[in-house]
């Protein structure tokens, strides 16, 4: 392994359901809101990096009421070579560091909805975030 994780941490949380109606139409229709998820990184220091891996709910259908449900997940990492290549830096950032992440920052997320009276909130238990790596880079 080229890298260790040294810190993580919630950097930020937002769950503001805006009215009755909306937590009424949720708790019904979950099934029509998906889970986002998006990464973004930026180096700390030569050899430190802090990864960003955020999860959010959005409707899918235009008549839903938007709610603000929103986890970023910082992971700190330290890079064990200076020279790495940047395709390998952007497989750990964008593969590596968010496969070995995902099952904690899951539990957190799940675990607001149904301290809230939610309880069939169905979020995938594993992501292929190396084939959505690939997929991008075919983009």
């Amino acid at each position: 392994m080229s890298y260790k994780i040294i810190g993580k941490y919630i950097k930020e949380l937002n769950f503001n359901i805006p009215s009755t109606k909306a937590f009424y139409l949720l708790s019904k229709d979950i099934v029509n809101y998906k889970i986002n998820i998006d990464i973004k990184s930026r180096r700390v220091k030569q050899n430190v990096i802090e990864v960003l891996t955020s999860l959010n709910l959005s409707p899918t259908k235009s008549d839903f009421e938007v709610i603000d449900t929103k986890i970023i997940f910082t992971t700190i990492i330290e890079l064990q070579n200076e020279k790495i290549e940047k395709d390998k830096l952007e497989k750990i950032i964008l593969v590596d560091v968010p496969s070995t992440i995902y099952g904690e920052l899951r539990k957190i997320f799940i675990g607001l909805f149904e301290s809230s009276g939610f309880k069939d909130v169905k979020i995938s238990e594993n992501v292929d975030f190396l084939g959505l790596y690939n997929m991008k880079k075919i983009q």
